[in-house]
């Protein structure tokens, strides 16, 4: 698997772009695609094709250049063509340094299949994978996002924070693994106050910087929503919950945890019984209302929805923008690239134009699937004709 992905990232020269754009991206053995490479120009790309052709697995690919499992929440061996074997997804990236050779598959050893990571050909970490791109996603298994679980929420909302602050990610998994320690000591029947309460205060600790992050985020989120135009509606957020909900209306971070921390001991036996930690930011939700007519998200129809998940998304991208004004974002972050699965045939002509005339302005590479090429009529993009795991170019379409 090392000797695959070497070869695949060890990088070729390229012209000039702005930084965080994919030039070239190789998948091998992933999904259907036994071999497929994409010489990339910088603009966006639309991939076509019937349902089943193996677009929505180029999307896929890219979305695991980035940390974390990717759009459909893998496991490492999962994406293999033939059930079991090693997969590589390989790309140069265009960085304010230059072009980097960025890549990540699977190997296997006595304990099974392991996630890779290479970066100019050596080995690196997903964190590292972040310093060169920041990958932002929309999907259709994305449009209940409002109706279903609140945990998918805060991780859509997390994924968003961490494109800005990449730190965020090793905050929540601190967070996290703390949490399950405390689950751990509880479930045993162990009640040593010295060990829990040391647990606890790296929960409250970690928990409070997690939230003041998401704090942050739906700030810049809902001030960028609210400065645009055009017929997206303006998503109205707000974090239900506390900490977040303390934070948000201006409470001291020390308060805040001191608060998580009493709540902590003070549940410590119920706690210990339910097999859940009842108090902290992993219980908190993300909440949106339609600007424009005051519904909650939850009452607005499948169309608005979708639209709403799309502002929030051009809002995020935006924000990355006018964090410097430049391409690559804010302090040196890339710029995004956005992954649209089967978005545009749930948009009227005037929200698809809106959208095209977004990207374009913001100078953003994009993806997009769907099964009708002559929907992308009015984006100056890449087209790719997908068929049964095999990608050629197709005439643009204008």
């Amino acid at each position: 698997m090392g000797l695959v992905l070497e070869r695949l990232t060890a990088g070729e020269g390229i012209d000039d772009a702005p930084p965080g754009r994919l030039r070239r991206l190789t998948l091998t053995e992933f999904r259907n695609h036994a071999r497929t490479d994409l010489e990339l120009d910088g603009r966006p790309v639309v991939l076509t094709g019937p349902n089943g052709a193996g677009k929505t697995n180029v999307l896929e690919a890219i979305s695991l250049l980035s940390p974390g499992r990717g759009l459909r929440a893998i496991r490492a061996g999962e994406a293999s063509r033939d059930g079991g074997g090693p997969w590589a997804v390989a790309a140069t990236v265009d960085t304010e340094a230059g072009p980097v050779a960025v890549g990540t598959g699977i190997g296997r050893d006595e304990r099974g299949d392991k996630r890779l990571v290479r970066i100019d050909g050596a080995a690196g970490t997903m964190r590292a994978l972040a310093e060169h791109l920041r990958i932002a996603w929309l999907t259709p298994q994305m449009d209940r996002l409002f109706v279903d679980g609140a945990s998918d929420r805060r991780r859509f909302l997390d994924r968003l924070v961490f494109g800005h602050d990449p730190a965020h990610a090793r905050r929540v998994s601190a967070y996290e693994k703390a949490v399950r320690e405390r689950q751990a000591v509880l479930r045993e029947g162990r009640r040593d106050p010295a060990w829990l309460d040391a647990i606890e205060r790296q929960i409250a600790g970690h928990g409070i910087a997690v939230a003041l992050a998401r704090v942050a985020g739906i700030a810049r989120l809902n001030g960028t929503m609210a400065a645009a135009t055009g017929p997206f509606p303006q998503a109205v957020l707000s974090l239900a919950g506390e900490p977040e909900g303390m934070l948000a209306a201006g409470g001291d971070a020390l308060e805040a945890e001191r608060r998580l921390l009493a709540a902590l001991a003070a549940n410590r036996v119920r706690d210990g019984e339910s097999g859940t930690t009842s108090a902290g930011p992993h219980r908190s939700d993300l909440v949106a209302v339609h600007g424009g007519t005051g519904r909650a998200a939850p009452q607005c129809s499948t169309g608005e929805q979708k639209a709403l998940l799309i502002a929030i998304i051009l809002a995020d991208a935006r924000a990355a923008r006018a964090a410097s004004g430049r391409h690559s974002g804010d302090g040196g972050r890339p710029a995004p690239v956005l992954l649209l699965d089967e978005v545009v045939a749930h948009l009227d002509s005037l929200r698809r134009t809106a959208l095209f005339d977004a990207l374009t302005a913001l100078g953003l590479q994009a993806f997009l699937t769907g099964t009708d090429a002559a929907l992308f009529a009015g984006l100056d993009a890449q087209h790719f004709q997908v068929q049964g795991g095999l990608v050629r170019v197709e005439a643009a379409h204008g």
